[in-house]
């Protein structure tokens, strides 16, 4: 499944202002990066990709719109998926893209 466009442009006008913001397509969807770090997608699944802190996966992840990471399996700590029902207002998915830039502004620049 191909990424959500319409959802790529909220992303890209929410993060506009942003410094050092590259897009890249990553694990099937379009991603924002910081740095180089990415920090939120427009997922090929739907809804979003999200990057956050480890610490914080598990609280965030009891929203009841986020769900986590899964890869090969596993359930990835600093990893969430966020469904269209949890971004539909433009509050929530500024909400969920600050998270993700907040945690990528925190890394290394590559």
């Amino acid at each position: 499944m191909a990424y959500d466009r319409e959802l790529a442009n909220r992303l890209r006008e929410v993060l506009a202002a942003e410094p050092d913001l590259t897009e890249k397509a990553m694990f099937g969807g379009l991603a924002f990066l910081i740095n180089g770090n990415m920090a939120v997608s427009a997922s090929g699944r739907g809804g979003l990709l999200l990057r956050v802190d480890p610490a914080d996966t598990e609280a965030l992840g009891a929203d009841p719109h986020a769900a986590p990471f899964v890869m090969r399996g596993r359930a990835m700590d600093g990893w969430l998926r966020i469904d269209v029902a949890g971004i539909d207002a433009d509050a929530d998915l500024q909400r969920w893209a600050a998270v993700g830039v907040t945690y990528a502004r925190s890394l290394p620049p590559k």
